[in-house]
């Protein structure tokens, strides 16, 4: 109808942090004390190399998000900057990071959940495969629902690791540094398998996501604001969090203890406060991956809509329900997942998570180099305001990334190439079809849609 109001996008500056913040805290910083307490103080400082880093990122996706705010995120950045095929590299690498990496996370929704009830732990992939389709089936119905879900319990998520912080301090208090091992600065190596460098790369996959909040940037109400701040708020008060909380477990438990728990910040808990406590904490353990779980479907599904749209990727995967919701994407991808479960059904929890979270992380770096000399290449043509502290951040993102690339270890960047090159076949294909090309604007939106 002429003259009436554009109608309201779903998100806000409140479901953006939401996002950031709850794709971040997932599974992995409730196991992450484990693989760092051998790393003692080196893992403090590792804490804060990857907090830097992450940190620079985060600017660096907050800039491009305002300069450029479409769907799709790193997707939209890279074909900006380098044309339809990086573009494509990048959202095919961290799309199937997105469902690679969601069987990771689905895993730490049932794994704590296991440790109470064993006969989840016996059903382990069929409860987990329920869990998958109830929140595939949550994000189908809308983006306005999934929003409001991913809101409630992130701000659940903050309460294990306050009190892990408020634990250590009340035990610091009353029995002092007596509590740490001591700090030897002798021993604070930055190469090895105890060195900085190695704790740095452990904590990263606790910070994937930090992009998140770009990804649905055309459901975002001014998105150029409220992602720049959802992004740089988010990671930064996380990254608190993750220090403190996980320092101090992998500072305060005993080494042994601590290396062999499947539970360290419930285990701490339990330790100073008692074994209900160090239950509930493993409860909302389960419930801190289900939000994330949640929040990385969502992206699974406006990955592809955004790559159909452009033409990129099959146009049916474009087709939106009633209520805007990508429905065909939601679906494909879901089932993909259902298939990495079922295939992997025989490994152990702990040994499918440990394979899954290096290569989406490898392939989710992809897409953070890539946006990093997407912001330095735009700013140097003038597409984007970019002053000297702009461009240095950016740098230092780019180096940070290609760094962790590094670290991640020859067999895990040989995998990422697999990766890449698996969808070349796809893009030739498109092209032959027709794409890529840039779909008007609004294109898929008015394609037929589906109930």
């Amino acid at each position: 109808m002429a003259g009436s109001a554009p109608a309201r996008r779903p998100f806000g500056f409140w479901i953006c942090l939401a996002l950031v913040v709850g794709n971040m805290i997932g599974s992995g910083v409730y196991l992450l004390p484990a693989s760092l307490a051998p790393f003692g103080w080196a893992g403090v400082a590792g804490w804060l190399v990857t907090i830097a880093g992450a940190l620079c990122l985060a600017f660096v996706f907050g800039r491009l998000a305002a300069a450029f705010p479409k769907a799709g995120g790193p997707y939209a950045y890279g074909r900006e900057a380098f044309g339809p095929f990086a573009g494509f590299l990048v959202a095919w690498s961290y799309w199937v990071s997105l469902w690679i990496g969601n069987v990771a996370v689905a895993t730490g929704v049932v794994a704590p959940l296991g440790t109470i009830v064993p006969a989840i732990a016996a059903h382990s992939v069929w409860a987990t495969l329920a869990i998958l389709w109830f929140l595939t089936a949550i994000n189908c119905l809308g983006a306005r629902l999934a929003g409001g879900v991913q809101v409630a319990l992130t701000f659940l998520k903050f309460l294990p690791l306050l009190a892990v912080v408020l634990l250590a301090g009340l035990v610091l208090g009353r029995d002092g540094a007596a509590v740490l091992p001591p700090l030897e600065p002798a021993r604070l190596s930055f190469t090895g398998a105890a060195g900085i460098g190695t704790a740095a790369t452990l904590t990263l996959w606790s910070f994937l996501g930090l992009e998140s909040a770009t990804i649905p940037a055309e459901k975002v109400e001014d998105p150029r604001r409220a992602i720049f701040r959802a992004t740089l708020i988010g990671t930064a008060a996380t990254g608190l969090l993750y220090l403190f909380a996980c320092s101090a477990v992998a500072l305060m438990l005993p080494v042994d203890q601590a290396s062999r728990s499947g539970a360290p910040l419930a285990d701490f808990v339990a330790r100073y406060w008692g074994a209900e406590a160090g239950t509930a904490l493993a409860l909302v353990a389960a419930v801190t991956a289900f939000g994330a779980l949640n929040g990385w479907i969502l992206l699974q599904g406006e990955m592809p809509w955004a790559m159909a749209k452009d033409g990129v990727l099959p146009r049916w995967l474009a087709v939106t329900s009633a209520r805007g919701s990508p429905v065909r994407a939601y679906l494909t991808s879901s089932l993909l997942i259902t298939g990495v479960l079922l295939i992997n059904g025989a490994d152990s929890s702990t040994d499918l998570f440990k394979r899954l979270i290096l290569l989406a992380t490898t392939a989710s770096l992809v897409a953070y180099l890539v946006s990093a000399l997407a912001a330095l290449a735009l700013g140097r043509r003038g597409r984007m305001t970019m002053g000297r502290p702009a461009a240095a951040t950016a740098a230092l993102a780019a180096l940070y990334s290609a760094w962790a690339m590094w670290g991640a270890g020859r067999e895990a960047n040989a995998w990422g190439l697999a990766l890449l090159a698996s969808g070349v076949p796809v893009y030739l294909l498109m092209r032959r079809r027709g794409g890529p090309a840039p779909a008007p604007d609004g294109a898929a939106r008015n394609l037929d849609k589906v109930s």
